[in-house]
């Protein structure tokens, strides 16, 4: 019996399927792996921008995404807006970036599910773009099968509309006690009919086990669908693995299909798992000293690889146990899923004592998004949106108070502020609203184009705690000039959405001189 939460989100599952108007255009190829995070984002990525240079039509699809990484894209399930334009959705951070490779826009049906994690047990389920609604892990393993409709419909309007759709799957894909259920790995490679490649981590040992260990757990139908395996993140010489792939596919039948070495310049493209934190702690040790605060469901962190990528720029992540340093000059508190949960954790681990004391010392502090929330007075969630109901107080930097609602906004940012002078991109992607006389000092005047201003953030009196809505500003390299300038940083001449686009080049090349992409597409169907 499907319970009572599961059958009230089924009950909301909408979505508009597409016609039936002929058969599929592009063939397809799916990457899965032999665990998560052994490089399906990257490698994915990568045979996007290398058959999309080679003149295909390529988009990128994954049925199911867990990440608090999110981006903003066309929701084209929804007639366009009053002023024309498209309204908007999300996806995960992965796909946008995949999307980019393409030389594509993203959409939300190249990702139409995404879980983003609220607790340690559950997530705010996103279907096509749309909040469908917070769900146990227990539950959503009850309702998944009802999605797999709009996830196939998903995949075909992109199958019709392009030359080759490279699938990633999620985790592993020999998770057989989950196949019954499953809307992202083999079952949904046998309801869309995709050959498998499978993708090994070698760096982290066990690459043996984990291919010859997967084939032993799939069905015999699984099996017959791997067209072969590809070795990752080798270094070294590979003529000492080789017989090790003699070995494998003695075992398992299936082709090895090359080896990719280690690519370096990968620390440079937008993370997806919040794990990358952990192996990555710091910057460059440039003089100006940010701390953040590594925050239990961090979300969109990737709003600050550009200040990580400044030379001037030392950024470290502050684990949980781990005091705010006092030599600092900014403390960042980022984006989240649960905002109360982490005000919760700011005062168990006396941050908030810390971070007043670097306040009264001269410093600075940012709050981006529920960074924002967490520095005004009080945070309420009457409806438990983020978790149960009920306000939690700030930490009364700014005179602001939020509360939480059922509406997600979703909006791209492209405007000038008139504050700094600059151009402004990014984007909003929050469910509070905030209000309060703090709002009367906004920390951006921006202008649309439209004659209108819209005022954006806050600043307190004394101008050293600053916070906004606003995800990604620090991509343009206009306002980020002017924000580090402004603390006193040296200023380089990083242009940093050309630094992605170059590694996504190099990351293209490095596909091309390892795998034979010409064996790879007689593979596609």
């Amino acid at each position: 019996m499907i319970p009572a939460q599961a059958a009230d989100l089924i009950a909301r599952i909408q979505y508009t399927p597409r016609p039936d108007d002929g058969p599929r255009r592009a063939k397809s190829l799916m990457i899965q792996g032999t665990s998560s995070d052994v490089g399906k984002s990257m490698v994915v990525a990568g045979l996007c921008r290398a058959y999309a240079r080679r003149g295909l039509v390529v988009r990128p699809f994954k049925a199911q995404n867990m990440s608090n990484n999110a981006a903003v894209a066309a929701n084209s399930d929804l007639p366009p807006g009053p002023d024309g334009l498209i309204p908007r959705g999300e996806i995960g951070r992965a796909q946008a970036l995949q999307a980019r490779a393409c030389f594509a826009e993203p959409s939300i049906h190249m990702n139409p599910v995404l879980l983003k994690p609220q607790s340690d047990i559950g997530a705010q389920v996103v279907l096509r773009g749309r909040v469908l609604g917070n769900c146990p892990a227990k539950i959503y393993h009850h309702m998944r099968r009802q999605l797999m409709p709009a996830v196939v419909d998903s995949f075909e309007r992109l199958a019709r509309e392009s030359d080759l759709v490279i699938v990633e799957g999620a985790g592993s894909g020999a998770e057989a006690y989950l196949r019954s259920s499953d809307i992202t790995n083999m079952r949904f490679a046998e309801e869309a009919d995709l050959p498998v490649i499978f993708l090994s981590d070698i760096d982290r040992g066990g690459t043996m086990g984990a291919i010859v260990g997967t084939w032993a757990l799939l069905s015999e139908a699984d099996r017959a669908r791997v067209v072969g395996y590809i070795v990752n993140k080798f270094r070294g010489d590979f003529s000492i693995f080789e017989p090790g792939c003699v070995t494998i596919t003695e075992h398992t039948n299936w082709p090895f299909l090359g080896v990719l070495r280690w690519f370096p310049a990968a620390e440079r493209l937008p993370a997806e798992d919040s794990l990358a934190l952990e192996r990555a702690a710091a910057g460059s040790q440039g003089k100006l000293k940010i701390a953040v605060l590594r925050l239990q469901r961090v979300a969109n962190f990737d709003d600050l690889d550009p200040l990580v990528a400044e030379p001037d720029v030392n950024l470290q992540w502050i684990q949980p146990g781990t005091p705010i340093p006092g030599d600092v000059d900014v403390v960042i508190i980022p984006g989240s899923k649960s905002t109360r949960t982490e005000l919760d954790l700011i005062k168990r681990e006396g941050w908030d004592i810390d971070i007043r004391a670097h306040v009264r010392r001269g410093g600075r502090v940012l709050g981006l998004c529920a960074g924002y929330q967490i520095l005004g007075r009080v945070v309420r969630d009457p409806q438990g949106i983020e978790g149960p109901p009920g306000e939690t107080e700030g930490l009364g930097l700014l005179d602001l108070e939020t509360e939480m609602s059922d509406e997600k906004r979703l909006v791209d940012i492209d405007a000038l502020d008139h504050v700094t002078g600059v151009r402004v991109t990014g984007y909003e992607m929050h469910m509070g609203r905030t209000t309060g006389p703090g709002l009367e000092r906004p920390w951006m005047i921006l202008d649309h184009g439209d004659g209108a201003f819209k005022p954006e953030g806050a600043v307190s009196p004394d101008g050293r705690v600053v916070g906004a809505y606003v995800h990604g500003v620090f991509g343009g390299d206009a306002f980020r000039t002017a924000w580090l300038k402004q603390l006193g940083a040296q200023i380089s001449n990083l242009a940093f959405e050309e630094r992605v686009e170059q590694t996504l080049e190099a990351l293209a090349d490095h596909i091309e001189a390892n795998l034979d992409l010409d064996a790879l597409i007689k593979l596609a169907r």
